[in-house]
Formats: structure tokens, C-alpha cells, sequence
């Protein structure tokens, strides 16, 4: 009895002499079953790596008395299959500033959002990972932005590593001629860390199955040939409430200058529109033309001069032939310049549209005063130009095409630590994954775009 009491008193100096470390693993809760951890300071010296399993019996069994005071305080946050994972890690002084946290696991992937350390002193160390651990061994790098150059040695060989792993995991190559350079992988195939995670699977699929509820897919799919009334459009739109919306402006007023006007700086592609300072050549709009659409008694030349002159040019679908995917169906395709000004009102409305970029008798110019229906299906031509270059030149190859670029670039060259990672990184989540679909559902040959537009 005497003896178990002198072991108790024993056992407890040495938990007083020792200190602690507490590390909080953040994960998705899924495949994490057993893995080792082991901390690192700025002089390179480590923690006896600590052993996490699933159970305490797992943890425990056949290490003996001193396993049980070396793991001294582990406990797991509502079991090891839930999002947090509390370690308490004895050390006998204080490691100081901890740079490095090693993970050693099995082959299973799982996923790890960060990993958080508590020294004893009270001072906290965040090492963000928001990744997928793939290999045996893992080193996480604490968090602070680091340029290569501010590197020891040892770090700098981490790099030349993680940029060699990159490399052999982001490969380029180039899906259809004249596109941009993409990820050399289809859809089933993309690395861990560009999938969609849960929430984005969940958004994404509930989406679709929303379409397919309210039969919208298959309101548009019978429009697509033809329609004759405008009515077509709303029975579209019946299952959403436009009346809470400023959709129900635009099907009031879409046939208004100021409407057309409105759409190019609050649709969906601002972008097209610019201030006009002198008109292109081949666009020859003379004052007389335009002259009952001035408001304010100037010249054309004047307006010019003073700003109030805007121009949309479509230069850029000169030449294209039309869509030929759809038998029995003629296409057309125009390439519109827009001539656009800025009245009394403050509003953006169209005085001149010519629907080629080559004048002459077989290009017209088009003017508010002349026949209703001329006018009316001039603006829809400029609208459907402008559809076009929106879904496929400011849309596809601007936002989603380009952004991929950069992203396959970061991972391949920039170490997880580097600044612009650190920046780029939430802006291109999930643009691979996206763009995957869309090569194989929306883009290839038989994919809805291709079909539609």
C-alpha cells in the first residue's frame, strides 16, 4: 500500500514538471482512424511524436506506464469520426515557437481543414491546410505568408519538394485547339484538392434536381426551335415570383430605349460597353442622323467631346459562321456596333446600330425614328450579340478558361506558404472542378451550349 502511494506521488511530480501543448486537428470527420503527430520549433527540435488511434484501448494497449504519462491527457472531441480532434502533448521544457507540425498516417486520404497549437506559455500557432493528406508523411507549415527567398535551408528543400509533387500531380494540356492550356484530367479523375467538397456536392446536385422539379429545363428545350409571343418568355419564369423582383421592370419595359440601355450596365455583361471619343470608320454615324436623339442642342462631334457618347462593338463574332448543330434549322449570326448615349435623365439609351461592321447598302444604320418592328428586332440582334459574347468570351474564357490557367500555375509552382497563393486561393476554389463539367457537359460536342447558342 505504502509502495502505491509513493508511485502516486512520484507520477504526480513528474506531470507537474512537465509541460503542455494543446493541438486541435480540424477535419471532416471522415477516414481518419489512426495517424501520429509531432511538433517542430524554429531550432528544429521536435516533440516525441504522439500516437492518435480510435479508441483508448487502441491507444494504450501493450505501451506500457510510460506511453500512459507520455499521452497524458489525450481526448478526442465527441470521438475521433467528428470534425475536431484535441491532442494534449506532455514535453519536458518548452519547444518555443512552433513551426512545423508532422502528420504520419496510412494510406487512406482524409481531409484536414487546420491544425491548431496551444503553447504552454498561452501563445497560439495556426497551420491552415484546407487539403487533402494524400501521402504517408505530411508536413503542415505554420501559417504566416513566407517568401522562398526568407527560407533556411531546410524549408527551401520543402519547397523544391512540394513543387516537384505539384508538378507530377497538376499536368497541362490543352482540351480543344485555340482554348486556353487546362488540368490534364477529366472529371472522375481530378486530384483530391480541386473536387467539390460536400457542401459544394450537395449545392450543386440540389440545383439541378430544383430545375428538373419545376420543369424549367424542359420549358426552355420548347422554345429553343422557335416562339411568336412574348408571353412565351413569362410562362418560362411562371414558377418564381417576378412580381418581388426587378425581372417584372423588364418585362414590362423590355422594349423601351431605356431598358435596352438599363441591361448593358446592370445585365449581365457591363463589360462590353465603353466611352466613345471617335467613332470607328466602319461605323459612319453623321449628325443628322442622330440629331432628334440629342437632347442638350450640341453636335455629335460636341457629345463626343463632352462624354456623353458611349459605343458596344461586337467586332469580335465577325466572320463566324453560324451554329450548324441543329438539323433542318437555318442560324444567323451578326457582329453590331452600338452607338449609345447619355441623356438629361442620366439614362444609357440607343440612337444607332449597324448590324455588320462593314457599311454600305446591305449594313444599314438603324435609328430610334424609323419603322417600330425595324428598330425593335435591331436592339434584339444587338442583345443576342451580346448574349454570345457574355456566355463565351466574357463567361467561359474570362472567368472560368483563364482562371484555370492561374490555378493549375499556383499549384504547380507556389509552395501553400507563399503570398499569392494565400491570395489566389479563395478566388479559384473549385474553378477546375467546374470547369471539368462544363468541358464534359456544357461545351463538348454534344453539350447544351454547343447545341444552343
Amino acid at each position: 500500500m505504502m509502495e502505491s502511494k509513493r508511485a502516486c506521488t512520484e507520477n504526480g511530480a513528474h506531470y507537474a514538471a512537465t509541460k503542455q501543448y494543446k493541438v486541435l486537428v480540424s477535419t471532416n470527420g471522415k477516414n481518419v482512424s489512426h495517424f501520429s503527430l509531432t511538433l517542430v520549433d524554429s531550432n528544429n527540435q521536435s516533440s516525441e511524436t504522439t500516437w492518435v488511434t480510435k479508441s483508448w484501448t487502441d491507444m494504450f494497449y501493450g505501451l506500457g506506464k510510460a506511453a500512459v504519462d507520455k499521452f497524458r491527457g489525450l481526448f478526442q472531441k465527441g470521438g475521433l469520426l467528428t470534425t475536431e480532434i484535441t491532442i494534449y502533448i506532455n514535453v519536458e521544457k518548452d519547444l518555443g515557437d512552433i513551426v512545423q507540425v508532422k502528420i504520419e498516417k496510412d494510406n487512406t486520404p482524409w481531409f484536414c481543414k487546420y491544425v491548431r497549437v496551444k503553447s504552454p506559455s498561452g501563445k497560439t500557432f495556426e497551420f491552415p491546410c484546407y487539403g487533402w493528406l494524400e501521402k504517408t508523411e505530411v508536413v503542415i507549415r505554420e501559417g504566416s505568408a513566407r517568401l522562398p527567398q526568407d527560407d533556411t535551408n531546410i524549408f527551401k528543400k520543402q519547397r523544391q519538394e512540394e513543387h516537384k509533387f505539384g508538378k507530377k500531380k497538376f499536368r497541362w494540356t490543352q482540351s480543344r485547339k485555340g482554348f486556353p492550356l487546362n488540368l490534364d484530367a477529366k472529371l472522375d479523375q481530378l486530384p483530391l484538392d480541386v473536387q467539390f467538397d460536400e457542401d459544394k456536392t450537395s449545392e450543386f446536385n440540389w440545383n439541378i434536381v430544383n430545375v428538373l422539379l419545376k420543369g424549367a429545363n424542359d420549358k426552355l428545350k420548347s422554345y429553343f426551335q422557335s416562339w411568336d409571343k412574348i408571353a412565351h418568355f413569362e410562362a418560362i419564369l411562371a414558377d418564381w415570383d417576378i412580381k418581388k423582383t426587378l425581372l417584372v421592370n423588364v418585362m414590362e419595359d423590355w422594349n423601351t430605349d431605356y431598358m435596352f440601355g438599363y441591361q448593358f450596365l446592370n445585365g449581365c455583361n457591363p463589360v462590353m460597353i465603353s466611352k466613345c471619343v471617335n467613332l470607328p470608320e466602319s461605323f459612319p454615324v453623321t449628325h443628322e442622323m442622330v440629331e432628334g436623339s440629342l437632347q442638350r442642342g450640341f453636335t455629335l462631334q460636341e457629345e463626343l467631346e463632352k462624354g456623353n457618347i458611349y459605343i458596344a462593338d461586337y467586332k469580335i463574332l465577325e466572320g463566324l459562321k453560324a451554329n450548324k448543330t441543329r438539323k433542318n434549322t437555318q442560324c444567323y449570326l451578326s457582329a453590331p456596333i452600338c452607338l449609345l448615349y447619355s441623356n438629361r435623365l442620366d439614362q444609357i439609351v440607343p440612337i444607332a446600330i449597324q448590324l455588320s461592321q462593314t457599311p454600305g447598302e446591305r449594313s444599314l444604320i438603324f435609328l430610334p425614328n424609323d419603322n417600330e418592328h425595324d428598330w425593335m428586332l435591331a436592339k434584339m440582334w444587338v442583345k443576342s450579340s451580346d448574349f454570345i459574347v457574355h456566355q463565351l468570351v466574357t463567361h467561359l474564357l474570362k472567368t472560368h478558361l483563364i482562371s484555370e490557367v492561374f490555378e493549375v500555375a499556383m499549384y504547380r509552382q507556389l509552395s501553400t506558404v507563399h503570398p499569392v497563393y494565400k491570395l489566389l486561393i479563395p478566388h479559384v476554389r473549385f474553378t477546375i472542378a467546374i470547369n471539368a463539367r462544363a468541358r464534359e457537359n456544357l461545351i463538348s460536342e454534344d453539350g447544351v451550349f454547343s447545341k444552343v447558342l
